[in-house]
Formats: structure tokens, sequence, C-alpha cells
């Protein structure tokens, strides 16, 4: 879905509109890439939900050993969030609208391989949106840190403790934004959190402690920690800028575009989050002269 951008603008150079106008452009190219079902972002939900929960009968009957299935859950564990976060932004349907069962049905399951509860995942991703890089009000603003390994590190300690700080940073941007469903939200969140508990000792008390250590516990410790990484440390690093054009960063890394699940363009969803993810390389080529002229941060990229 290319986009000739010199098709778009107008004969001056960018540096010479005014900010209206380049708004104006920027506009009339996003709506190009807006719209339509995400397909790929669907399949993947369950595609990837069926791949953990089969990890299941395949490590308890002896099937597949612990080895082989500690890696594959790591990898579902990471790939679990992100079509929920397209759903969380409503970009497979809105409520009212003929197929937004499918967009909550995406919302609800695709996360389960990771223990995040949807409407929690939903309600507090919009306060990052409103208020990202606040150190009061942004939800994620725990994983800023001086460096990525420094972020890790603390992650993974977080994760270790009875609470995390993850967990807690969501249950007070419920408790602070204090709607009704908010209040259910944060009731849930509670709730999947005493059901992983009682989940894991559970199996532990029948004989299989290391089959769901395997499957649930390890998986999510380190799926957890990379996928915090690239959407929220590596995007917003060093996070303390805030604006529509510097809360955010476009950045190149080895791994590249598809193991960083896409967040090397991860300034295109915050300027426009209803855009689906895997149109956001192209749109980024085709707003970048205009992103330029606004300053934005584009490190190598």
């Amino acid at each position: 879905m290319a986009v000739s951008v010199s098709a778009t603008m107008p004969e001056r150079d960018h540096g010479e509109l005014s900010s209206q106008e380049l708004l104006r452009l920027e506009r009339s190219i996003a709506e190009r890439f807006m719209g339509g079902l995400p397909w790929g972002s669907i399949a993947w939900a369950f595609a990837n939900l069926a791949a953990w929960l089969a990890l299941w009968p395949l490590t308890m009957s002896g099937v597949l050993p612990l080895w082989a299935a500690a890696p594959v859950a790591t990898v579902t564990v990471i790939l679990s969030y992100l079509p929920s976060h397209e759903a969380q932004h409503r970009i497979i349907a809105r409520e009212g609208e003929r197929l937004f069962w499918l967009n909550e049905l995406v919302g609800h399951l695709s996360p389960v391989p990771l223990g995040l509860p949807y409407q929690a995942a939903r309600l507090t991703h919009y306060e990052h949106h409103s208020h990202t890089n606040d150190l009061d009000l942004d939800p994620d603003i725990n994983t800023r840190s001086d460096s990525g390994w420094h972020m890790v590190v603390k992650d993974i300690g977080s994760q270790l403790q009875t609470v995390p700080k993850i967990n807690i940073a969501y249950a007070k941007a419920l408790e602070r934004i204090g709607s009704d469903d908010a209040r259910r939200a944060g009731a849930v969140l509670l709730a999947y959190g005493l059901a992983t508990n009682a989940l894991l000792f559970g199996f532990a008390w029948a004989g299989y402690a290391l089959e769901v250590a395997t499957i649930v516990w390890l998986p999510r410790i380190v799926g957890g920690a990379y996928i915090r990484f690239f959407l929220s440390w590596a995007p917003h690093h060093p996070g303390v800028d805030q604006g529509r054009y510097r809360n955010t960063r476009g950045f190149r890394s080895r791994l590249g575009n598809i193991l960083t699940m896409g967040m090397q363009y991860h300034i295109i969803h915050h300027l426009y989050p209803r855009m689906p993810l895997l149109r956001h390389p192209a749109a980024f080529r085709a707003l970048r002269p205009i992103l330029v002229a606004r300053g934005c941060r584009l490190d190598g990229i």
C-alpha cells in the first residue's frame, strides 16, 4: 500500500509550510492507511492462542519435552499482546459496528498467555496515550531507565515480587479513572493475579510444577520483559519529552522490524492510534518528510 509523498505535497519545501498546512498534508497522507479489517492481526491472535493452548496437553502427556516447550511458550507470550492492542484501539471495529463482537473477542482472548485482562489493559493504555512520559500519570512510566539492560533487569526483578510494579501502576491508574468500567477492570485485574497463583500452586500440587513453570511462569517473566522493552522502553526512551511529535520516537534496531514487533515505527501509532500495525512501515515512509519537518526523533531510521 505504497503512497507517493511527492504526489501529495505542495511544490514548496516542507520547512516553508505553516503548521496547519503540514497538519493537513499529514492527515491526508495518513488517511490512505486507515480503515479496513486487519485480517493479519485477527489470524495472528487466534493462531497464537491455539499454539499456547496446545502446549498444555503436549507437555503433560510427555509428547513435547520441556526444553522444547519453554521457548515456544515464551514466543507465544511475546506475540500475545499486539492483537489485543489492536482491539484496545477499536481498530477491528468500533462499538455499535457489525463486527464489534470480533474486536472484543480478539481483545479478550489474545492476551490470555500473558495473563493480562483486556479491560484493564485497554483503560490503562488510554491513560498512557493521554499522559505519555508523565511521571505521575503515565502507567507505563516504570519502564523508564538509563539503558536497555537496566530496564530489563529492573523489570525481571519486579516480576519476581509478590505484586509486580506494573500491576500496582495499573491498579492506581484504574482507581484514578474512577468509572464503573475502571472499578470492574480493577476487580478483574486482581482476580487474574489470584487465578495465576492458584494455577501455579494447583498444578504444582498435582505433580505438574515443571510443566506449569515452563508454560506460564518463566515465559511470562521473559516474554513480559521483552514486550515492555520493545513496546514501552525503546520507542519512548529516554521518556522525558511530551507533546504530539516528541513523546515517542522512531528507532533502528539490530533485530529489525519483525523481531521488534513493528515498534521501530511506534511513532506512527501515537500519531494515529487507529491505524493497523501492519501498515505502519509504509505509513512511516510516506510521512517521513513531515516527521522530519516537525522535529520528530527518528533515530537512525
